[in-house]
């Protein structure tokens, strides 16, 4: 299949997963690709490791994935995101457990390299600057690249002789990949943070080497009152309505 969903940053918000899968299944992709986050600040991680594990050819692991399987050290989180990491182990399945602890941050595929955070760094790094970008298209395994971890839809483009440039990304936008360097965030599903709610998507023609950026309206107050059932931090459930 020529067309894939590249998805990122699910954060165990099912309603947004759903809905994501739902405006896919409408498209022309074949396959899914995680950038990783499967499960995070939001309060139905076993349903949305088993629809990860339902549909995505490719899986990468995230930040928050490697919390709950005990691959990074807590203290290296943040207040809330500690208390859903720790939240996370005591009601994950050990079948869900044992699919995320099998996830590596990083990969290729079809002549695309995939990294959850960064080519330099594929675990924490947040891209959110055009130097940045610059550093990480010297490192990266292939002209083309997707990241994840910032929340928030964008790309760099760097032609061979200068340097890169590149900004946020809306609804319905085309890129052309054909030519020069990329580097692109297809946006969270789970909890987006570019002041636009919605969940977010991208679909990438292999063939025609373009990227089209998708939002898709969800379920955002069952998303959150799951969080606030769950008695996780109330400012988990309050920054879906806001996306930031």
């Amino acid at each position: 299949m020529m067309k894939v969903a590249v998805v990122s940053d699910i954060h165990a918000n099912r309603h947004a997963f759903e809905a994501v899968l739902d405006s896919v299944s409408e498209s022309q992709a074949g396959e899914l690709w995680c950038l990783g986050d499967v499960v995070g600040y939001g309060a139905e991680p076993g349903a949305c490791v088993e629809l990860a594990r339902e549909h995505a050819a490719i899986c990468l692991a995230g930040n928050h994935d490697l919390a709950v399987t005990g691959e990074l050290e807590l203290d290296e989180f943040s207040t809330g995101a500690r208390i859903a990491a720790e939240w996370t182990r005591e009601v994950l399945d050990p079948e869900h457990a044992s699919f995320l602890a099998k996830l590596a941050p990083s990969g290729r595929e079809r002549g695309v390299a995939l990294y959850h955070a960064s080519p330099r760094d594929p675990v924490w790094e947040y891209v959110t600057s055009a130097l940045q970008a610059d550093l990480c298209m010297d490192v990266q395994a292939e002209r083309v690249s997707f990241i994840g971890h910032t929340h928030i839809a964008l790309a760099y483009q760097r032609p061979e002789t200068s340097s890169a440039t590149g900004d946020r990304r809306e609804d319905g936008e085309i890129l052309d990949l054909s030519r020069d360097q990329w580097l692109i965030n297809p946006g969270s599903v789970g909890q987006p943070r570019d002041n636009d709610p919605r969940a977010a998507w991208l679909e990438l023609d292999l063939e025609l080497m373009t990227a089209r950026f998708h939002r898709v309206d969800y379920d955002i107050q069952g998303a959150a009152g799951a969080i606030r059932a769950a008695r996780l931090p109330d400012a988990l459930a309050e920054r879906l309505e806001h996306g930031c």
